[in-house]
């Protein structure tokens, strides 16, 4: 059993009762590799910003549980070297798919760890998000549960429709399950194609789609029935048309890869959406940045001449995400 206290880190729930406090979100960025663990140590550390590292299962199998010990211990450390005294860093499974995989990311030293029930009948949510509350409260780890479907494909997790969460529901949800946070579902979904282009319209000013816009409605009913309790967003990546337009123009074959308006972000993160999860903007930063190197630079092998650059570039998409989205830079402690 390891102790995520022993790693330097902390779990989520000073750090979301601040974020509701001061009217911004914590960035919740998913990770597979060191360079975008460095991009995202850095950015937060730059801004003076708390923030969730998040490991799907399937990252998880990618980097290795170990690790991912010693990274998540590495980070803080790393964190610290670069001046921030008191860095406030969460190691957070996304999107855990048993009470199995839960309890072993808790055993491995995780601080924070999601329990998606989602796809389940509702009492059968119920049961198994309680059944992690009850383990993971032992070792004061906090829990994030699941009301309602968010569409797209993200790693193992996937659906072709979305189903808003009902506020009508989470009040039994939360007091029976006792999780600490709550995703919902209100129009965001996981990946790059959040949206057919027959759900958009078209920008006069740009000629680009425009999404459909959230249903801040179910927002509000849940804020309502649930007043100042932690809310989560998930597939929430803006999926900047800049990064797949140097994609496409390199070699890539992104086609109408649309995402979540940043305006969209920033009102959801003065309400009680504390916690914003972003994915799929780092993939594309990273990789427009990679195919840019090569299309340059054909003859170029050594990954430090490519993945240095996409180092960078995703540094500043997390920079940006912070300052410009989330508010939450200048929140750290000196």
């Amino acid at each position: 059993m390891i102790n995520y206290k022993d790693l330097g880190l902390v779990n989520t729930k000073e750090m979301f009762k601040k974020a509701m406090e001061g009217g911004y979100a914590i960035p919740a960025f998913n990770f597979n590799n060191m360079e975008q663990l460095q991009a995202i140590v850095k950015a937060a550390v730059e801004t003076k910003s708390p923030v969730i590292l998040q490991v799907s299962k399937g990252a998880r199998q990618y980097a290795n549980q170990t690790l991912l010990r010693y990274m998540a211990e590495g980070a803080v450390a790393y964190a610290k070297e670069l001046g921030c005294k008191n860095p406030e860093i969460v190691l957070h499974l996304d999107h855990g798919d048993s009470f199995e995989t839960c309890k072993s990311c808790i055993d491995m030293g995780f601080s924070s760890v999601m329990i998606d029930g989602s796809h389940l009948p509702y009492e059968e949510n119920v049961a198994l998000t309680k059944k992690v509350v009850d383990y993971a409260h032992q070792f004061d780890v906090t829990v994030e549960g699941e009301l309602g479907v968010l569409a797209g494909v993200e790693d193992e997790v996937s659906s072709d429709h979305h189903t808003y969460t009902d506020p009508a529901e989470v009040v039994d949800f939360v007091t029976k399950t006792g999780c600490d946070s709550l995703a919902i579902s209100i129009g965001t979904s996981h990946g790059a194609f959040k949206f057919t282009p027959e759900q958009c319209h078209v920008d006069p000013a740009t000629g680009r789609l425009v999404p459909p816009p959230l249903a801040f409605d179910v927002l509000d009913g849940v804020m309502k029935e649930l007043p100042g309790f932690p809310i989560v967003l998930h597939g929430s990546s803006s999926v900047p048309q800049e990064e797949v337009e140097i994609i496409n123009a390199n070699g890539g074959a992104l086609k109408a890869a649309i995402g979540i308006p940043e305006e969209e972000l920033r009102k959801a993160a003065k309400s009680s959406v504390c916690k914003i999860n972003i994915d799929s903007d780092s993939r594309l930063a990273m990789t427009a940045a990679i195919r840019k190197v090569f299309a340059e630079k054909p003859a170029e092998f050594d990954p430090r001449k490519y993945l240095g650059p996409a180092r960078d570039n995703m540094e500043k998409l997390y920079k940006e995400k912070i300052i410009n989205v989330l508010g939450s830079n200048d929140k750290l402690e000196d």
